[in-house]
């Protein structure tokens, strides 16, 4: 939100002073983004302007691409375009004969007069008819053609999104992601209308108007004509005025729907601290704010469209007063004038076309341009063209002088070497920030090592496919996230064709099956947005039940059982227990109480492993590990006597 504390007058002031400075005259990048795109003020560098003029010209030359599949529909809507506009510019020519070749026409007698009023009149009906059924047909195609275009890009978009890096999507705020597959394909689908269409189909009838004008009347047309340059800069000069306005507008009301969600997001937070008050404040200044700009930008409007009914008003005045004159002196027909005025309304509304198609064709490329910019990024670690099928059986996990570093020259990780047996449970522990989660990250492919390798049976696990790879693991996070679907839908998201029978022992071995039973819909019971209508320990054992169904090779636990009560954690250490059975396990704890068990523990500190060994030996050496151990076991009789 624009400015927060600062009342709506006073931003709608300091928006008012920079309209009027110029500083909102700018190409539109940011659209409907709300990634951290935003509307630059100031004047641009020419180098910058050409750069992207030539991104907008290789995202057109992209879109067409696109089209080419549908080159055939677009074919037949460009003709049935045509048609409608020849067909519209002959309907005028039936009025001017109708008036001076049957009704006034001299010495006709008024039995011929009618046969000829009734046959132009069923011509015109005929006309009339076949115009408004072609332009049905021609909307339908156009709706179909568009329908399509926009269900291959979102397709493509979507499915480019969700195997882009992750680092890039952390680039992008949530709100940045679902624009570009609502707001921009949308924009970008009216490309077709606005960059080809409508400007080919406006200058076909404004040329057929100017033609069709000379050859009734010269002196008539010339009138007409003159106003042309005129009105086109009027509409252009008022249009990149309101145009800026506009784009501050969707960028303010992005700011205050992102803010309304952050709001309900974090509710608790809202109502602990007391800010209820204060949130509603701010947003309805946010709101007045966009209605003061809204106002602002209709009276421009109003200015605009006035300017545009007087000077159609004037035409007809002219045409009018003009064409009287001539048909007093023998110069003109009352077919003539009449046609002149139908003409004028045809010749004015190809030139508005072209005014806002031009206007908005710079909005369709911006959109287009962010479109086909995601669709250009590089996907997440494609596949090698010799990948091979990931093993079905782990025998060992070795992590061989592996570094990382998200920055390059900041190493996160440095040399960690280390060899899992198959079956085998590995606990990482060490203050935050270690790299604990980094490995496991590496472990699951999420990242690739900047340094060494990560091995599975002895094969580096850049070497496989990375889908039959991911087939292998399991993740088990702190935070559990749930989607907003039922129970079953939940469990089942491992292993979308899974029986009830398969699911219900999912959630049996996961310590899960009596809570879901007792729910009012039991597996059909939806569990709302993140899981929220369930309490952590039950999410938690939903997310060991999906684990299980996954029947992974390799299991990461990322702090599962920390931030529980001691009933929730009892049951799900006995999941925990049926869970790793004969599975390579990575555990992060923070609790060190819960890694006891594990065949080894590494301890992290600064990216290195400074000791590794069994819980036990670990204790006897006295170091890193036994001083955490003691500190934790310190703090928990403190947090007891405190209790007591």
């Amino acid at each position: 939100m624009p400015t927060p504390g600062r009342s709506s007058r006073r931003r709608y002031q300091a928006f008012v002073a920079a309209y009027r400075q110029g500083r909102l005259d700018v190409p539109e990048e940011s659209g409907s983004g709300g990634d951290g795109a935003r509307d630059d003020v100031g004047p641009q560098a020419p180098a910058g302007a050409d750069g992207k003029r030539a991104a907008r010209r290789a995202a057109l030359r992209e879109y067409l691409r696109w089209l080419r599949p549908h080159r055939a529909a677009v074919g037949a809507f460009v003709l049935l375009a045509l048609a409608i506009a020849g067909l519209q510019m002959v309907e005028p020519l039936f009025m001017r004969h109708i008036v001076d070749r049957v009704l006034l026409a001299p010495g006709v007698p008024p039995g011929e007069r009618v046969a000829r009023l009734n046959t132009a009149g069923a011509l015109f009906l005929a006309l009339v008819v076949a115009s408004n059924l072609l332009g049905a047909l021609k909307d339908h195609r156009q709706r179909l053609l568009t329908l399509r275009v926009m269900l291959a890009l979102r397709r493509a978009l979507y499915d480019q999104l969700l195997h882009l890096p992750l680092p890039r999507l952390w680039e992008k705020k949530t709100g940045g992601l679902l624009s570009r597959l609502t707001g921009d394909v949308d924009t970008t689908t009216g490309l077709l209308q606005l960059a080809i269409v409508s400007p080919a189909i406006a200058v076909v009838r404004l040329a057929i108007a100017v033609a069709i004008l000379t050859a009734l009347n010269w002196r008539l047309a010339l009138t007409a004509v003159a106003i042309i340059p005129g009105i086109m800069a009027i509409s252009f000069i008022a249009a990149r005025r309101i145009r800026p306005i506009y784009r501050t507008m969707r960028k303010d009301a992005e700011l205050i729907d992102g803010r309304v969600g952050e709001t309900f997001a974090g509710i608790r937070i809202v109502r602990a601290f007391r800010r209820e008050g204060l949130e509603l404040l701010e947003y309805l200044r946010g709101r007045h704010t966009l209605i003061r700009k809204e106002l602002f930008a209709q009276r421009r409007e109003l200015v605009l469209w006035t300017s545009w009914g007087l000077i159609m008003g004037a035409v007809n005045v002219v045409i009018v007063w003009y064409g009287g004159a001539l048909q007093l002196r023998g110069g003109a027909s009352i077919g003539d004038i009449m046609a002149f005025q139908w003409y004028t309304f045809l010749l004015l509304n190809p030139v508005w076309t072209l005014v806002n198609s031009f206007s908005e064709l710079q909005r369709s490329l911006a959109a287009t341009e962010r479109v086909f910019e995601v669709l250009g990024m590089a996907r997440d670690k494609p596949d090698a063209p010799d990948a091979t099928d990931a093993p079905a059986v782990v025998r060992e996990v070795a992590l061989d002088g592996v570094g990382f570093a998200y920055v390059a020259g900041r190493p996160v990780l440095q040399d960690v070497t280390v060899t899992v047996p198959g079956g085998s449970v590995v606990a990482l522990v060490g203050r935050s920030g270690a790299g604990k989660t980094t490995v496991t990250d590496l472990v699951a492919r999420f990242h690739d090592p900047t340094a060494g390798a990560v091995r599975v049976n002895g094969t580096d696990i850049r070497r496989f496919r990375l889908r039959s790879y991911r087939g292998l693991l399991a993740l088990v996070q702190q935070d559990t996230f749930l989607f907003d679907g039922s129970v079953r839908d939940n469990i089942a998201y491992a292993d979308p064709l899974a029986t009830d029978a398969e699911v219900e022992a999912a959630a049996r071995q996961a310590n899960a099956h009596e809570f879901i039973a007792r729910l009012p819909e039991g597996y059909a019971t939806t569990v709302g947005e993140r899981g929220v209508k369930l309490s952590g320990g039950q999410q938690q054992r939903l997310a060991i039940a999906r684990a299980f169904l996954a029947r992974p090779q390799i299991l990461i636990l990322d702090e599962a059982t920390s931030n529980l009560d001691t009933e929730s954690e009892q049951l799900i250490q006995e999941a925990m227990t049926s869970l790793l059975a004969g599975r390579t396990t990575f555990v992060i704890a923070h609790r060190l109480s819960t890694v006891r068990r594990a065949d080894l523990i590494l301890v992290l500190d600064a990216g290195r492993v400074v000791e590794r060994g069994t819980h036990e030996a670990l204790m006897a050496a006295g170091g890193t590990y036994a001083a955490m151990v003691r500190r934790q076991a310190a703090q928990a009789e403190e947090e007891a006597a405190v209790i007591g």
